[in-house]
């Protein structure tokens, strides 16, 4: 089964499926092991690795912590060409396509091809769109393109359209690391009515209920990172494994 094949099944069975975000800048190595084996017993589906930027030389070594931590799906977030490894099990092959700079649309991804192809590493092709989150994120000031606005749904759900319509396997909806609002319930919800590919959310979602609530209208996946970072005790981990996992289930009652 590969991986993409596996999160389809954790969706599938749960009704959702929970990923953590760590972030290579952003996370002490010596704390590591501890904060994924908290991940994996509260409930996490799959641990996704990689950030905007890579200030500190630890990419490789992160994901091995992370490998050597637990067998949920460890899975490439890539901010550069920078941020691929063997080491991981499978890649989002990221295409952003919110914006309209040639680099990130297709000229990373025929650098990186082969390179992928040499790895045998899983490519998951992903259109990446970035949200209006109330504050510059690094990935739209690094990418110099222009977010989705987060109160036009119908411009979001043009996107995923296209999207699906090329072929990629998963919409990844961000509205960045720390963002002052999450991807609204208005776009989810559109973008699940027209688009039947599965739908990753993540940014700015600070609480077990703003977790549940994105699940709700209609999310496939949900994605912390910073809150994680901040309070990646057990206890917060379950609390968001749980209200993911229990969504679908809450909302039809």
């Amino acid at each position: 089964m590969t991986v993409y094949e596996r999160l389809l099944d954790i969706a599938t069975r749960k009704g959702a499926g929970y990923l953590v975000l760590i972030d290579p800048d952003k996370v002490d190595p010596k704390q590591l092991p501890q904060l994924i084996e908290n991940a994996a017993e509260a409930g996490a589906d799959a641990i996704l690795v990689g950030g905007s930027l890579m200030v500190r030389d630890q990419f490789d070594a992160v994901l091995r912590i992370v490998k050597d931590a637990t067998t949920l799906p460890t899975i490439i977030f890539p901010g550069s060409l920078f941020q691929i490894s063997a080491v991981a099990d499978a890649i989002l092959y990221l295409v952003l396509v919110s914006g309209r700079n040639p680099e990130y649309l297709i000229g990373s991804h025929v650098i990186a091809a082969p390179m992928l192809k040499a790895m045998a590493l899983e490519p998951i092709s992903t259109a990446y769109m970035i949200v209006e989150g109330g504050s510059t994120t690094s990935a739209e000031f690094m990418s110099g393109t222009r977010p989705l606005p987060r109160n036009k749904p119908d411009i979001a759900v043009a996107h995923s359209l296209a999207a699906e319509y090329m072929g990629m396997k998963l919409l990844y909806f961000d509205s960045g690391s720390g963002a002052e609002h999450p991807v609204s319930d208005a776009i989810i919800r559109s973008v699940r009515h027209y688009c039947s590919l599965p739908i990753v959310v993540g940014g700015g979602i600070r609480t077990p209920e703003e977790a549940h609530r994105k699940v709700q209208a209609g999310a496939t996946f949900v994605v912390t990172g910073t809150i994680i970072e901040e309070k990646g005790h057990h206890s917060i981990l379950k609390e968001f494994a749980d209200a993911v996992h229990g969504g679908v289930s809450k909302a039809k009652q």
